[in-house]
């Protein structure tokens, strides 16, 4: 329990924080998972703008720091690796 009265803000900054952030990463989640039902769906054309969306998502997360910068971009290189091999 935190007895100082900075522990005390610092507590709800934190609860503040871990909402933000796990919205973010929900937001991420749900831009992936676009990108994956159109790879099913064998749609090349909205997968790839599903992709753009995606990067884009996940860039900002990047740089907002919900995900570390190698982590934003082995999930960005694995998806669109799988994109561009639908046109093989």
């Amino acid at each position: 329990m935190a007895n100082t009265n900075s522990a005390k803000k610092m507590v709800r900054k934190i609860a503040r924080r871990t909402a933000v952030n796990k919205a973010r990463r929900s937001r991420v989640r749900t831009f992936v998972k676009k990108v994956e039902m159109a790879i099913t769906s064998g749609d090349q054309a909205a997968a790839k703008t599903a992709l753009v969306e995606a990067e884009s998502e996940l860039m900002r997360a990047v740089g907002k720091g919900v995900y570390h910068k190698n982590t934003g971009s082995r999930k960005v290189s694995r998806l669109s690796a799988r994109v561009k091999s639908m046109s093989a």
